[in-house]
């Protein structure tokens, strides 16, 4: 395991919960509360902003912004579309996590509108949406993915490299890649996949990651250390689906910076290809 990616989430963690960012989070209904209680957890500050009226005053205020296809619409896309440009003009952090994309043409012709709009960061998806936004696949389920990560590695390194951007894939192993290197996280438990929204709030926590970072690679691979470790001790407490959900919350709250550095499990190695 790196050990130095381990120090750097634990510093990266610190620096969440000095500097508090504000994430600015145009989400879904299905996972809106609990991404900005989240977000609360683990040191940031929430805003979950939409209309189109006013979504530029509020990324004037803030130092990340989600863009998330979980319940999407039209005037959706626009709203999103208005905050990544003034995002831009400001120079703050993007994050698209395009759940369902390749299910309907709706969904798929946004994530390539925002790709090509602007200058997104970072995108974090599952594997069945990351092989789509390749021009690979289709997501014939809907927002669950049907293939394994490591199906979609060869996509996210053809991603990040079209788009100069940081690809995550989420799984039972996340994968990151910027184009250069590749990271492997460790961390999680399978409990994750018996939660609505799991994929969702990892976006979210990695915003607020990105907005104390200079690199959007280490703050992607620190942040999915972090959710996956807190998924970890949540587990251990849990009886069930439901319990889990409040103990992941208080484990992304409870967890000590040295205990991220101890716990983190992020391989990295260079990209190949």
């Amino acid at each position: 395991m790196d050990k130095r990616m381990a120090r750097k989430a634990a510093e990266l963690l610190k620096k969440v919960r000095e500097k508090k960012p504000l994430v600015h989070s145009i989400t879904n209904y299905v996972t809106m509360n609990y991404t900005a209680n989240a977000l609360l957890a683990c040191g940031a500050s929430a805003v979950m902003a939409y209309a189109s009226e006013e979504v530029e005053e509020m990324v004037s205020l803030a130092d990340a912004l989600v863009l998330n296809l979980g319940t999407l619409t039209l005037a959706r896309v626009e709203a999103m579309s208005k905050a990544g440009k003034k995002a831009d003009k400001r120079g703050i952090p993007i994050i698209l996590d395009p759940v369902g994309v390749g299910a309907t043409s709706l969904r798929t012709g946004a994530a390539k509108r925002l790709l090509e709009e602007l200058p997104i960061r970072v995108v974090r998806g599952n594997p069945s949406e990351i092989l789509c936004l390749a021009r690979q696949g289709t997501n014939p389920k809907g927002v669950e993915s049907v293939h394994p990560v490591e199906e979609a590695a060869k996509a996210a390194l053809n991603l990040a490299r079209e788009h100069i951007a940081t690809i995550a894939v989420s799984g039972k192993i996340d994968l990151a890649t910027d184009g250069k290197e590749l990271c492997r996280v460790y961390n999680g438990h399978q409990m994750m996949g018996y939660m609505t929204g799991a994929g969702c709030t990892a976006t979210a926590v990695i915003a607020a990651f990105l907005a104390v970072s200079s690199s959007p690679f280490e703050a992607t691979a620190a942040a999915l250390s972090y959710f996956g470790l807190a998924g970890e001790k949540a587990a251990k407490m849990s009886d069930g689906p439901g319990t889990f959900r409040i103990r992941l919350i208080d484990a992304l709250f409870r967890m000590e910076e040295e205990e991220l550095r101890l716990g983190a499990r992020i391989e990295i190695t260079r990209a190949m290809g």
